[in-house]
């Protein structure tokens, strides 16, 4: 029997409402290291961080100045966010001069030859990781990948599911109930994830060293400064990190199986235009391979089905070996005003959302679903904040604010299920605050940076500047890390360091084997 969201919600109530709380939480956040004058940092990873490769909670992204921290998962916001300030704090005592730049869109970036790859080591896959890099920066620019995020890691608690899946009568596997349930969760998330650019959008404006695609159609703030008057997150429009090729091709979200054939089908599929960089010239790789993805990472989605992968494993293979696991949202901006870059609120918010996500009923979507999808997002990225704009439901116009407001009464639904079992008002709450920001947008964080901005009468780059020395003063000022927190960092950085040794004198093979074996192991076998 079909169901809604009133009566799923409804049923899971009666069997526990319990059963809603407890999720694990993950976060993963990146930040440019800079220079005190505001440049970027052309210094190698400090060895106080141990090993990017094999570091559990500090590693880098694409290049050797963006760190990435990444906390274990949590049951409670305060644990996740707890990690991410020890992380901060813990980083800042080993990078002497050099500061965390605070927001999503770099600092003022040099030419490309001047933005360091990340060095992973000698080992096979340590090479891999950084040839991955240079096709990147082959195929996109290396500016374009020092735009940085935050993701949020989610999944509902283990008991959830057997009781959900016998609210629906649902005969499947539980492993395949899993699986098509998270899928449901993430249509409905692009669905609705333009509201997440809106509430937590801090990218309106940007320097213009940046040489984003159509910059120059941009306003201009002043001499250093684009901005867009409306705009809530420009990192995850048009002019941050897009792929054209990528988006001529469509993977499917209706189910796992077309999930993982699409993906795949796409790390198989030349592309003339990559064909033309080479793959290894003069004996130097530039890239792993002339396809529309290197590998499945490359794929740009603004939310991600995740499985724990097994080492040497494709997340393709994992995702066939044992279904969904977790959902990665990679839509978050950076909080400026956050000396973390996140709160309690926000990952508050993101799990009632994320349930409510997966409560509402999600039909399959077509080509011309996602199609419509993506240009609420870009809508939403650029004028979010425009009173008169309208995004398609269905193909039928609707105020962004009128459907805000329909989508947060029901996630306030979700809240105050959570905090009825939690004897507390602190998902409602966080769901009220956000209320606040849909009926008055000048409080959006996009808003609050360009009002800092006028204020203060500073370019990008200046705001940014003052607010990574605050930032810095911040973690410099509050209770030092007690020494049990601080000896599990150093513990963890000096292990990493020789897990990488380790790693390198355990290779066998030459990398050209290893990268053939990589990409032979297709995963072909799924649990069922």
């Amino acid at each position: 029997m079909k169901q809604n969201f009133d009566t799923r919600l409804s049923a899971i109530i009666t069997a526990g409402g319990d059963l809603l709380c407890g999720g694990s939480k993950g976060i993963e956040k990146e930040s440019l290291r800079i220079h005190a004058d505001g440049s970027l940092s052309e210094l190698p990873h400090p060895v106080g961080l141990g090993s990017a490769l094999t570091n559990r909670y500090i590693t880098t992204d694409f290049s050797e100045a963006l760190l990435e921290f990444i906390t274990p998962a949590f049951a409670t916001t305060w644990e996740a966010l707890r990690c991410v300030c020890d992380l901060h704090q813990y980083t800042y005592s080993q990078l002497g001069d050099e500061m965390l730049w605070p927001a999503s869109m770099p600092c003022r970036v040099p030419t490309d030859d001047e933005i360091p790859l990340a060095q992973y080591g000698t080992s096979n896959v340590g090479q891999m990781k950084t040839i991955y890099r240079r096709g990147l920066g082959y195929r996109y620019g290396r500016q374009m990948q020092t735009i940085a995020g935050v993701h949020f890691n989610y999944s509902l608690p283990a008991g959830f599911w057997p009781a959900y899946k016998q609210t629906l009568g649902d005969e499947q596997s539980d492993v395949l109930f899993q699986s098509d349930q998270y899928l449901g969760l993430i249509r409905n998330c692009h669905r609705m994830g333009w509201l997440v650019l809106y509430l937590f959008g801090a990218s309106p404006a940007l320097c213009k060293s940046f040489a984003g695609k159509n910059a120059a159609a941009m306003k201009s703030f002043n001499d250093d400064t684009y901005y867009e008057p409306y705009g809530t997150s420009l990192r995850m429009s048009d002019l941050g990190y897009s792929n054209q090729n990528q988006s001529r091709t469509k993977i499917s979200l209706n189910s796992l199986d077309e999930y993982v054939r699409d993906l795949a089908n796409m790390i198989v599929t030349p592309e003339p235009a990559y064909e033309k960089i080479g793959v290894k010239v003069e004996g130097h790789y530039r890239q792993l391979n002339a396809n529309l993805l290197q590998i499945e990472n490359e794929f740009y989605s603004a939310v991600r089905p995740k499985r724990v992968a097994d080492s040497g494993e494709r997340p393709t293979a994992a995702l066939r070996r044992g279904g969904i696991e977790y959902i990665e949202v990679r839509s978050l901006d950076i909080n400026i005003f956050d000396p973390c870059g996140i709160n309690q609120n926000t990952m508050r918010f993101m799990e009632a959302f994320l349930i409510y996500c997966l409560l509402e009923d999600s039909p399959r979507l077509d080509d011309a679903g996602l199609d419509e999808i993506a240009r609420n997002q870009r809508a939403t990225a650029k004028r979010g904040r425009d009173p008169d704009l309208q995004l398609q439901r269905n193909s039928v116009p609707v105020p962004i604010k009128d459907w805000a407001l329909e989508v947060l009464d029901k996630v306030h639904a979700v809240a105050e299920t959570i905090d009825g079992h939690e004897n507390s008002d602190s998902y409602a709450s966080a769901v009220q605050s956000m209320r606040k920001l849909v009926e008055t947008p000048e409080l959006t964080p996009s808003a609050r940076v360009l009002a800092e901005m006028h204020l203060a009468g500073s370019s990008f780059f200046e705001f940014g500047l003052a607010m990574a020395e605050s930032h810095r003063d911040y973690f410099a000022s509050i209770t030092a890390l007690d020494d049990a927190k601080n000896a599990q960092f150093m513990d963890e950085a000096k292990a990493s360091l020789q897990r990488q040794l380790d790693i390198e004198a355990s290779d066998a093979i030459s990398l050209d084997e290893y990268l053939e074996r990589y990409f032979s192991n297709n995963g072909s076998k799924r649990q069922r």
